[in-house]
């Protein structure tokens, strides 16, 4: 949260983003009934936890591998220090096939989660990636299963334990 305060749970709002995560098209109403709390304390609880960055989105979770992008793998990048981090973002954004990228610590500056077609496409990616000029080096390290799925739901649990 960049240096703001923490946003506090409580076993109400761990209740609603359960519920919302195992079935994200139920209504308010059915949550407050569901819940066992009124229409108006739902709705002012999901609107507190969207205002204040708790709760994203309620998009779709959209599996790449369903849709023909079975190879994930992940890309650590060193930048030119002459360009900085936004034309490589800008030119990153720009790339489908890119999912996320956060500036890291160490020796490289940052690191993607990328997916393709196949090890031929992802080849066809990655020179995608390194066309920018200010990405000086790659290095490549493609996922073969995925152990835990990225997930939330733990920590939130966990948050209002604390």
């Amino acid at each position: 949260m960049n240096g703001e305060q923490a946003v506090q749970l409580d076993e109400l709002d761990v209740r609603l983003i359960d519920l919302l995560a195992e079935e994200p098209r139920i209504g308010v109403l059915e949550c407050s009934r569901r819940l066992g709390v009124a229409r108006g304390t739902v709705q002012a609880r999901l609107d507190k936890l969207v205002d204040r960055g708790v709760i994203g989105g309620f998009g779709p979770d959209i599996s790449p591998a369903a849709i023909g992008f079975g190879v994930t793998s992940f890309v650590t990048l060193e930048i030119s220090q002459r360009h900085g981090h936004d034309p490589v973002t800008a030119h990153l954004a720009a790339i489908p096939e890119v999912l996320e990228a956060h500036t890291i610590t160490g020796s490289s500056d940052l690191l993607c989660r990328i997916v393709a077609r196949s090890n031929t496409d992802l080849q066809r990616v990655i020179d995608q990636i390194v066309s920018s000029a200010g990405i000086t080096r790659a290095s490549t390290i493609i996922a073969l299963a995925e152990q835990i799925p990225y997930r939330t739901l733990p920590l939130v649990r966990s948050a209002v334990r604390r």
